[in-house]
């Protein structure tokens, strides 16, 4: 089996020397820990005597401006610790952590008109795969293109629900889907996202499942949106199908949610514009030879990035150390793997990349949920960690 290697030219920006980009690295001793790093020149830089965490140097009043004046600690290049971050890992190097610490990890579902429709013939199918191209086609000759042009909420939203409802087309995910409240979830726990490089989990039980490739925001405690990351939105359709209230058993299981590789921060150059013209790339490969390609665009995005970072931060709910959005995904795989009519699933050992030119690219590489290493570093090792170096609460 081919090992997965990160490098500067299948990880970063395509314009990476003038991008302004944080993160934090694992750094390796008895003395190490997280830390919180800026990429200068091609230099990774520790921050941590003045930033303890991420979310930290995000709370400040202008981050960008923070990461240009604050000095630290040469780690090295940048090409060797993306060397260091793949599978041939050397436990003594610093390698890439997912770029999120304290910020709770939330996520926005159907915000987008295909991945949608795909949301609803789940919910008629049962989670069942087989029967999925045959609804597929029921619900595609009722709604057809309908939902494309529909803003959320809208007058004309609401007229298409009450036609939904008399053909028995509804479903409560047209109802988060177009209605005037988004969905938005607890992705993962703090601290449980893994990064660049690293084994992502899918549930052992699922046979029916798919990648998510979404641009993720990067947002602090008042509600202003930073930057930006790419995000692996892991997803069991079948588990959902059965019923929503399985989401969490979906979506939140050992290493299913992937970040990274770092957060690019708005600058002159990248702006919440910039977000919302993304052009995200997914490339499946696995070891049997099989590849599946898809694309998101953001440009095709239901609802605003910034009224879905609103929807999630407001008088109703506050986050203090900020947070970070999965947005959501165009993406929603049809094509079958195996079996004719039973779509695609994950297989152990699939490589999956997702890129976009402005953020770079996150490799993870596909096991069990059982089989990935086990979640172990949580807030309160990271709080006990941070005192023994004596920057807890650096800011």
């Amino acid at each position: 089996m081919k090992s997965l290697q990160l490098t500067v030219e299948n990880s970063l920006p395509h314009d990476w020397q003038r991008a302004t980009l944080v993160g934090r690295v694992w750094l390796p001793g008895t003395s190490g820990g997280p830390a919180v790093v800026v990429v200068r020149d091609g230099e990774v830089i520790d921050c941590t005597a003045h930033f303890s965490t991420l979310s930290l140097l995000l709370e400040t009043p202008s981050p960008l401006q923070t990461v240009r004046e604050t000095r630290g600690t040469s780690l090295g290049t940048l090409q060797a610790l993306l060397a260091n971050s793949g599978e041939q890992r050397d436990p003594a190097q610093p390698y890439l952590l997912a770029p999120a610490d304290l910020q709770v990890i939330k996520a926005a579902g159907v915000t987008f008109a295909a991945s949608m429709i795909e949301r609803v013939i789940e919910e008629k199918a049962g989670g069942d795969a087989l029967r999925a191209e045959h609804i597929r086609a029921l619900v595609q000759e009722v709604i057809g293109d309908n939902l494309r042009d529909l803003r959320p909420g809208s007058p004309e939203a609401m007229r298409l629900k009450q036609v939904l409802i008399e053909q028995n087309m509804w479903s409560q995910y047209l109802e988060v889907g177009i209605g005037p409240d988004a969905e938005i979830f607890t992705k993962a726990p703090i601290l449980a996202a893994v990064g660049s490089g690293n084994t992502i989990g899918v549930h052992p039980g699922s046979s029916w499942n798919n990648p998510e490739p979404e641009v993720v925001l990067a947002v602090d405690s008042q509600g202003r949106i930073h930057g930006a990351t790419l995000g692996n939105d892991v997803n069991l359709r079948d588990f959902e199908g059965r019923s929503a209230l399985l989401l969490s058993k979906a979506k939140d299981n050992n290493a299913s949610c992937a970040l990274g590789p770092f957060i690019r921060l708005f600058d002159e150059h990248f702006s919440l514009d910039d977000v919302r013209r993304c052009e995200v790339t997914l490339r499946v490969e696995g070891q049997d030879g099989y590849v599946l390609n898809g694309n998101s665009s953001m440009s095709q995005i239901s609802r605003d990035p910034a009224d879905l970072a609103q929807q999630t931060l407001n008088a109703n709910h506050q986050y203090p150390d900020g947070f970070v959005l999965f947005l959501g995904t165009l993406f929603a795989p049809t094509d079958d793997r195996d079996q004719p009519g039973q779509g695609f699933t994950h297989k152990e050992g699939d490589v999956v990349s997702i890129s976009s030119p402005a953020l770079g690219a996150l490799h993870n590489r596909v096991t069990g949920s059982d089989q990935a290493a086990p979640w172990a570093f949580g807030v309160g090792a990271l709080m006990k960690n941070l005192a023994q170096r004596g920057v807890l609460g650096q800011a």
